[in-house]
């Protein structure tokens, strides 16, 4: 297996994950990896749904810094172990979400987008009242939205991630009916240096593209994109490292010939 970081996982100090911490770690000896990161959701005014109460994916760095550093020495010699955050950007928290990062000094941080106008899109209500063509547009507007306004991250995580909650889209979406937006946070992207998350997690799913697909990562490539982070997206032992053969395939076709990892926010380059 030519990817041997996972840099997108959650353990128990995420709310929708009852993983302990070092049994995510052991499953990730234990299938080879040399470097993961915990990248736990700090996801700020997240509203009230069905299975969470409002405020439900807000974190206590300090314990989960404190556990991790723990695990850190303890397994030094197998793994490397790295500090993250999964941060659920918004516009209006820009600069509440910066003052918590800046509180902490963190490997990696991932800016992604889980909201659209406050609403969980996971929810097959969010999609009463919209098509699931508008949603996705309107998604990524929000996303090109929040990457002018908060620029504090390393890697987008899971670029078109709502395609997980259409029905239909996963087999009709094509980069070529939203080029016009996918290009502009591509190049906002690549003009400020930053990388581009490839999310397995749709796979284990059962969709047959990974997020983003392949054409907006080929064209990522294509426009100079440099930096590409791996990340499975697991909440569970089992979960970790999932369908990385396949995202080393991706990168490959694309014409990547490295993914990156960061450590101390720092881009580091690993050859496929």
């Amino acid at each position: 297996m030519p990817i041997l970081a996972d840099l997108h996982m959650h353990s128990s100090y995420s709310t929708d994950s009852n993983a302990p911490m070092e049994e995510m770690i052991l499953s990730a000896i234990n299938k080879g990896l040399r470097t993961i990161c915990f990248t736990e959701h700090i996801d700020l005014d997240f509203p009230e749904t069905p299975d969470f109460p409002a405020g439900a994916f807000n974190l206590n760095p300090d314990a989960f810094l404190y556990e991790l550093l723990g695990y850190k020495s303890k397994y030094a010699d197998k793994i490397e172990v790295l500090f993250g955050l999964e941060c659920g950007m918004q516009p209006h928290l820009s600069r509440e979400n910066a003052k918590i990062i800046k509180e902490h000094e963190y490997d990696f941080i991932l800016g992604s987008v889980h909201l659209i106008d406050g609403k969980d899109p996971y929810y097959p209500s969010f999609f009463e009242s919209i098509s699931e063509e508008e949603a996705l547009r309107k998604y990524l507007e929000d996303t090109y939205r929040n990457i002018r306004v908060f620029g504090n991250f390393d890697s987008l995580g899971h670029m078109d991630y709502i395609i997980r909650y259409c029905k239909k889209m996963d087999q009709t979406y094509e980069y070529a009916k939203y080029k016009d937006i996918i290009d502009k946070i591509l190049e906002h992207l690549i003009d400020r240096e930053k990388a581009l998350e490839l999310n397995t997690g749709s796979l284990r799913k059962g969709m047959k593209e990974c997020n983003p697909c392949f054409d907006v990562l080929k064209r990522f490539h294509e426009l100079g994109g440099e930096h590409v982070t791996i990340g499975s997206d697991a909440h569970t032992p089992a979960d970790i490292a999932y369908g990385f053969d396949k995202a080393a395939e991706l990168l490959t076709a694309c014409g990547y010939k490295y993914y990156t990892v960061y450590s101390g926010r720092i881009p580091m380059q690993q050859k496929l």
